[in-house]
C-alpha cells in the first residue's frame, strides 16, 4: 500500500541521518523500524525497549571525579585562593548541577525519563528535608545531602545506562533515596578545620543532652561537686585586677610571663587536677583569682558561668534566651568573656552585648547589636570578644557604613561613637601602642583599621583587601610595625608604620604565602613567628617572611606561648596537648598527651601554674611543673 512505501523510505531517511552521525549500531535488528503485519498493514508501535537508547554516560563519569576533588580541595591544594573553603562547600553541589544538566540535555533518555529523574530527585529531597535533623537542613542540604542525593543517582544511571527500559531511571532513583536517606539518619556539629564533616547517628546523646541531665539530675537533689550552685556573692576583689582579662590575656597575644615550666613532661608530666562537662562553645577562659568565666550554651540559653579555678566547681550562671546554631560553625556562643573593674562583659552569638556584675551575675545591662548596627548574624556568628578601655567597652559589630565598630558607656550600655569598618570580620578589637600612641586596632577583610579610643576617629586605615574573612588578631613589633596574618590566598604581611605631618601611614616590608593562618592565631617569639600554616605548624622569620621550618601536623589548632620558658603549648584540633621549644631551628616536640576528645578551637590559658582548657565538650585543668 502506497502508506507502507511511505513508511519505508521515512525509514531509509532516518537510517542514513543516524548514519552520517556515526550513531548507527550495526545490528540484524531494526529496533526503530515501522513492522509490517501479515496484510501488509503496519503494526502499532511498540513502547518497550525499542524507544530507549543506551545512556551517555562518559561525561558523568568525568563529573563525579570532580566532585569528588572539589570536596578535598583544601588538602588537595596547599596554596590555593583564600575561597577555597567555598569550593569545597559549594563545588560538589555545583558539579551537582551539571549532572542534571547532563540528564536533561545530553542523557540520551527518554523525556518522561528525564522528567521523571527531576521529579524524583525534587521529591526525595522534600522527604529528607522534612523527616532530617535541623542540624542538616539549611546549608548542609547544599554542601552534603544534594550532591550525596546526584552522585548517588548517577552512580545507578552510569551502571544501568545499557538497560533499555524506565526500570534504570527507577533504578537509579532508588540510589539517590539511599544516598538522601543517610542524612536523614545523622546530625553533625559542623565541620572540622579541613571541611570534613563531624557526624553522628541522629539518636546519640549529646555532650549538650548528657550536661541539661546532669544539671537536671543537680535540681532533683542528685547534685555532684561539678554542678553545685553557690548562693553567696563572690569576692568582688580579684575581679578589679585579672589576671587574664579576657581573649588572649593582658596584651591580647596568648603570651605568658612569669614563670619558668619544665620542659621535661617526661619526668614532670602535666597533674590534671579536674575535668568537668561544659556546654558548647568556642569561648575561651577569662581568669580572675580562684575564678574561671566562660560561655556555654545550655539548651534554649547561651549561659555567661563563673567557675572555682581550683575545683572546677560552677559558682554562678546567668542564662538569656538564645540560641545559635550554624551548621558549618557548630553551636554556641564565639566570644570570650572580658573582666574589668568588677564587672563582666559578655558577647553572645546572636548579638546580645551585656555587662554583668561579676560577684552574682545580675545583668546591669544588655544591648542587641542587630539593632544598633542594622545587620543579622554574620555566617558564623557575632564572635568578637568585647574591649575594655576607660570607661568604654568597644565592639565590633560589622554593620555598613559607620556601623562597623561600636562604643558603649560602660555604666549604662548607650552609646557613645559608632566608626566603619569591614562587614568580614571574626576578629576581636584589641588595643595597641603604635609610635608611642594608643589606640585601637582591628583587622577586616578590607585590612587593618585603627581609631583613636575616646573619640571613634580613624588614626589608620591600611588596605590589604583579603578576599573572604579575617579572624585573626594583628601583632605590633617594636612599636612601629604591624603583622598582619591572613588565611589562604593572601598569608602573613609585615608593615612599617611612620608619621608625616602629624598622620601615620603604612607601608609593606615583605609579605610571605609561608604562613598563612586560618583562625588560628601567631605568638612570636625572639624575632620569629610561629604558628599554623592552613593546618600544619610552622615557623617563619620575621625580618623577611621565609619559612625556617613546618611540620607539626596539630590540624587547626591554638597555641600560646610561655615567654620566659621558650616553650609553646599547643592544642591540636584533636585536643591533643603539645609541648614545643620555640626553635627556629626545627620543629621540636618535646611532648604530646591526650587531653581531650572532640573538636577543639578554644584558646588554652596559663595563669599561674594552671593550664584550662576547654573545647565544646569538657574543660580540663592541668598544674604545670616549673623548671628545678
Amino acid at each position: 500500500m502506497w502508506y507502507c512505501d511511505a513508511l519505508g523510505r521515512v525509514r531509509r531517511c532516518r537510517e542514513a541521518l543516524l548514519a552520517v552521525s556515526g550513531e548507527l549500531k550495526m545490528s540484524n535488528a531494526e529496533p526503530n523500524a515501522m513492522a509490517i503485519d501479515a496484510n501488509g498493514s503496519p503494526e502499532a508501535p511498540n513502547l518497550d525497549n525499542s524507544f530507549f537508547k543506551p545512556l551517555r554516560i562518559w561525561i558523568p563519569l568525568l563529573l563525579l571525579p570532580l566532585m569528588l576533588f572539589m570536596r578535598f580541595i583544601p588538602d588537595l591544594i596547599q596554596n590555593g585562593p583564600s575561597m577555597i573553603w567555598m569550593a569545597s562547600a559549594f563545588g560538589p553541589f555545583l558539579v551537582g548541577t551539571l549532572i542534571m544538566a547532563w540528564w536533561l540535555l545530553l542523557s540520551r533518555a527518554r523525556w518522561y525519563e528525564r522528567i521523571l529523574g527531576v521529579a524524583g530527585i525534587v521529591l526525595i529531597l522534600v522527604v529528607e528535608q522534612t523527616l532530617a535533623h535541623y542540624s542538616m537542613r539549611g546549608p548542609l542540604l547544599i554542601v552534603m545531602t544534594i550532591p550525596m542525593t546526584i552522585a548517588a543517582f548517577a552512580i545507578g544511571l552510569i551502571l544501568m545506562g545499557r538497560r533499555l527500559s524506565i526500570q534504570r531511571t527507577v533504578l537509579a532513583l532508588l540510589l539517590a533515596a539511599i544516598g538522601a536517606g543517610f542524612s536523614m539518619l545523622v546530625k553533625t556539629d559542623g565541620v572540622w578545620g579541613n571541611f570534613s564533616f563531624g557526624l553522628d547517628w541522629r539518636w546519640t546523646e549529646t555532650s549538650e543532652d548528657k550536661l541539661l541531665a546532669k544539671r537536671q539530675g543537680a535540681s532533683t537533689g542528685t547534685e555532684t561537686d561539678a554542678t553545685k550552685v553557690s548562693t553567696v556573692n563572690l569576692d568582688i576583689e580579684p575581679f578589679k585586677n585579672p589576671q587574664w582579662p579576657g581573649f588572649r590575656g593582658p596584651n591580647s597575644d596568648s603570651v605568658q610571663h612569669g614563670i619558668v615550666f619544665s620542659d621535661d613532661w617526661k619526668a614532670d608530666a602535666p597533674k590534671e587536677l579536674w575535668r568537668i562537662p561544659v556546654g558548647p562553645a568556642w569561648s575561651s577562659f577569662a581568669v580572675a583569682g580562684d575564678y574561671l568565666v566562660t560561655q556555654e550554651q545550655r539548651g534554649g540559653d547561651e549561659a555567661v558561668v563563673v567557675y572555682d579555678a581550683n575545683t572546677g566547681t560552677q559558682l554562678w550562671e546567668r542564662t538569656i534566651p538564645s540560641r545559635f546554631f550554624e551548621s558549618l560553625g557548630g553551636l554556641g556562643p564565639r566570644a570570650t568573656p572580658t573582666v574589668a573593674d568588677g564587672a563582666i562583659y559578655a558577647m553572645g552569638a546572636e548579638g546580645w552585648l551585656m555587662k554583668m556584675d561579676a560577684a552574682n551575675g545580675e545583668i546591669v545591662w544588655k544591648v542587641d547589636l542587630r539593632k544598633e548596627a542594622d545587620r543579622e548574624p554574620p555566617m558564623w556568628g557575632f564572635s568578637a570578644s568585647p574591649c575594655i578601655h576607660d570607661d568604654l567597652v568597644i565592639i565590633y559589630a560589622g554593620g555598613k557604613g559607620d556601623k562597623g565598630v561600636l562604643a558603649f558607656k560602660t555604666d549604662d550600655g548607650s552609646l557613645v561613637w559608632s566608626s566603619a569598618a569591614g562587614v568580614q570580620s571574626y576578629g576581636t578589637v584589641q588595643l595597641v601602642t603604635l609610635l608611642g600612641t594608643p589606640m585601637l586596632g582591628l583587622l577586616s577583610e578590607q585590612g587593618a583599621h585603627f581609631w583613636d579610643p575616646k573619640s571613634g576617629a580613624k588614626l589608620l586605615e591600611y588596605d590589604w583587601p583579603h578576599q573572604g574573612y579575617r579572624a585573626l588578631q594583628p601583632q605590633v613589633l617594636a612599636g612601629d610595625k604591624i603583622l598582619i596574618p591572613t588565611g589562604l590566598g593572601s598569608g602573613t604581611q609585615l608593615v612599617q608604620i611612620s608619621e608625616t605631618d602629624g598622620k601615620l601611614s603604612g607601608e609593606e616590608v615583605w609579605t610571605s604565602k609561608d604562613m598563612k593562618s586560618d583562625f588560628n592565631d601567631l605568638v612570636v617569639h625572639d624575632g620569629f613567628a610561629y604558628g599554623f600554616d592552613n593546618a600544619i605548624f610552622a615557623c617563619i622569620d620575621l625580618k623577611d617572611g621565609k619559612r625556617q621550618w613546618k611540620g607539626g601536623r596539630y590540624e587547626k589548632g591554638q597555641a600560646l606561648l610561655l615567654e620566659d620558658s621558650g616553650l609553646i603549648v599547643v592544642v591540636s584540633e584533636r585536643g591533643e596537648l603539645v609541648l614545643l621549644r620555640a626553635n627556629p631551628e626545627k620543629l621540636e616536640e618535646l611532648a604530646k598527651i591526650p587531653a581531650m576528645d572532640g573538636k577543639t578551637w578554644n584558646h588554652p590559658v596559663v595563669v599561674g601554674t594552671k593550664l584550662f582548657l576547654r573545647n565544646a565538650e569538657e574543660a580540663v585543668c592541668y598544674e604545670l611543673k616549673t623548671a628545678k
